[in-house]
């Protein structure tokens, strides 16, 4: 904080802002408000007073819109303004045809949080009045008040990481949803078959050694075990390569094999369609898994084109990894700094405090829900084999652990004391882990802005950052 007028560094940097967007936003000019829709669009333009000196309505595709939007120039001119510029919701990919006619007239295009057109709806009137008419308007005068953002400029490369960022996650998503439905359909046609493996789904033997059963046998398994272990085997180590792997584990193939004639807790009657189902989802399994490996593969080179590549030298956080995340964030070099990274992905600490009134904390949760469940699951392998975030995890959850310990030491089994001590426990637990998570967020801000390289001493707090310190 600063000494003389008070300010924090966040005012200085939130000042900083609202003087870059008055700057495209000058009291003197006029401001073009449109509301987008797949056939229809509608625009306003107002001045600073929020008073309306045109209205239009175009039933047109937004690739068409110039037309539309060179009327409205054209009567922001006729009052006498020389400075226009055009604000819009980022609705769909249609704001992307606003930006290229804006660029191809030299307008500046500032975009308007969905969710803060929501809350000014609600605002203006109490209710939740909506119509494309007045929504254009509302949308002008969020950007005359300058509640509103310069929107990114994606190149052909981020642009391509954030498209296979989200195959990645849909692809993630098919496949889970496939291995969950053969497990069910499993649980009622062959049981026991599930007991062969530790971790079925995950096991390419198992998982070619069921293909090949539920391809050949039609409704009995059993039929198969006339061919004898050593085919069996021969033929499950054939289906391997198809699941990405490289040799089948005779253990498993003999363990499925012995399983053949097995009909404990099967039911007779479902059993011919729910075996054939479970084909079918095998074979979108293996297609979901290989298309994902591709996706994967092409993450990891669009990483290395970026010149990023070294973030996979961060212990327990691989190529993919690193670029799943940004390919949720985007560049990191448009964030003013880690901290409104942090916001961006809604772990930033959202306080409660009035007086002297002190709340429980929680995260906001606003941003981006991508980016937050891509962190999330990135950190988890770090908590246990990334050194600097292992100790910074046990730093902030050995408090809670001595607590509860002590509460079971000095308190009956089953009393409320050591349930609320062992829930205390858990909370800290799960905020250390978003902490952990933010922290993973800052190390990839600070490594992609300073182009620097893995370094546990600044990581860890020990040493400051080269670009920081000067």
């Amino acid at each position: 904080m600063s000494k003389g007028n008070g300010m924090t560094r966040g005012d200085r940097r939130r000042n900083a802002r609202r003087e870059q967007l008055r700057g495209m936003l000058p009291r003197d000019g006029a401001v073009i408000g449109i509301d987008l829709a797949d056939e229809k669009q509608a625009l306003a333009v107002i001045d600073h007073d929020v008073r309306v000196l045109a209205r239009k309505t175009v039933r047109v595709k937004a690739f068409r819109l110039g037309e539309a939007l060179d009327w409205a120039i054209g009567q922001a001119r006729a009052k006498g303004f020389t400075h226009v510029t055009v604000a819009c919701e980022p609705t769909g990919p249609r704001w992307l045809q606003v930006q290229r006619l804006c660029a191809e007239r030299g307008l500046p295009l500032v975009c308007i949080q969905p969710l803060m057109s929501h809350i000014a709806r609600e605002q203006q009137d109490y209710t939740t009045h909506k119509t494309d008419e007045a929504d254009c308007v509302l949308i002008a005068r969020l950007a005359v008040e300058l509640h509103c953002y310069l929107p990114e400029e994606l190149d052909e490369t981020w642009a391509h990481l954030r498209h296979l960022g989200r195959r990645r996650q849909q692809l993630i998503t098919a496949a889970t949803a496939s291995a969950q439905r053969i497990r069910d359909f499993l649980s009622v046609a062959w049981p026991v078959v599930t007991e062969t493996c530790a971790q079925p789904l995950e096991s390419k033997t198992w998982l070619a050694a069921l293909q090949v059963v539920t391809s050949r046998c039609g409704a009995d398994p059993g039929k198969l075990a006339v061919t004898g272990p050593e085919a069996f085997t021969a033929l499950v180590r054939g289906a391997v390569p198809g699941w990405g792997g490289k040799k089948g584990w005779g253990t498993i193939c003999g363990r499925i094999f012995a399983a053949l004639t097995s009909t404990e807790g099967v039911v007779v009657s479902s059993r011919r369609g729910l075996l054939r189902r479970c084909a079918d989802e095998l074979g979108d399994l293996q297609r979901a898994r290989a298309q994902l490996r591709a996706v994967e593969a092409d993450m990891a080179a669009v990483l290395a084109e970026l010149g990023l590549s070294r973030l996979a030298d961060i212990p327990a956080l691989t190529a993919v990894g690193a670029a799943a995340i940004l390919a949720e964030a985007g560049d990191p070099r448009r964030y003013d700094s880690s901290s409104s990274l942090v916001k961006h992905a809604g772990m930033s600490p959202s306080d409660n405090a009035s007086g002297a009134f002190y709340g429980e904390a929680h995260i906001s949760r606003r941003g981006r829900p991508g980016l937050r469940l891509t962190v999330w699951r990135a950190v988890w392998p770090m908590l246990r084999f990334n050194p600097v975030m292992a100790a910074k995890y046990a730093a902030m959850t050995q408090a809670a652990g001595a607590a509860a310990q002590t509460a079971e030491a000095q308190a009956d089994a089953g009393s409320r004391q050591v349930s609320a001590a062992a829930a205390a426990a858990r909370a800290r637990r799960a905020r250390a882990r978003v902490a952990c998570a933010a922290s993973l967020l800052r190390w990839i801000y600070s490594m992609v802005v300073h182009d620097t390289s893995w370094d546990p001493a600044i990581a860890s707090g020990a040493a400051s950052c080269p670009a920081e310190a000067a």
